[in-house]
């Protein structure tokens, strides 16, 4: 908390503040970054596995390979997460597994497994595209704004 909103506090309140910091756990930040590197890195290169395999043995190329590949990461996240092995994974990785597609994937599924109970119209489905929703609506708002940028460059840039 600033320094000017604390001299705004009553005096017990600031003196809860003090013992709060005094109690606070510190975290290990070094440590959590670099698992968040390595297990991101780790996700990464299982992609490029995926990829590889995409390539070698069903001869896509190395452009066409790439949905494929997302699509099988997301379902394996998705059976992992359903088995509840992801979120242990999860919980030890930090964020190396929050920022891969498999994050998302994870919070599909997630979200549908606790609303499970609700029934699959009211529960799963409206859960499920509460996360997912505003994702896909960025997503393609993104890919058209690219589009029309390069669509615009090589009009008129002559590139």
């Amino acid at each position: 908390m600033a320094d000017k909103k604390k001299k705004n506090l009553p005096p017990d309140a600031q003196n809860y503040q003090k013992f709060q910091q005094q109690r606070e756990v510190k975290r290990p930040l070094l440590k959590n970054c670099l698992k968040a590197f390595f297990i991101g890195g780790l996700i990464c290169l299982i992609g490029q596995v995926i990829t590889t395999f995409y390539i070698y043995f069903f001869h896509f190329t190395e452009q066409t390979a790439g949905n494929p590949t997302t699509a099988t990461l997301i379902f394996i996240t998705m059976l992992l997460t359903g088995f509840g092995i992801y979120d242990r994974f999860g919980q030890f990785a930090g964020a190396g597994t929050a920022v891969p597609v498999t994050g998302f994937g994870n919070a599909v599924i997630a979200s549908a497994i606790e609303y499970r109970t609700e029934g699959f119209i009211l529960g799963v489905g409206s859960n499920m595209l509460k996360l997912a929703g505003p994702v896909i609506v960025y997503g393609v708002f993104s890919a058209f704004v690219v589009a029309l940028i390069k669509t615009i460059l090589i009009k008129w840039g002559g590139l």
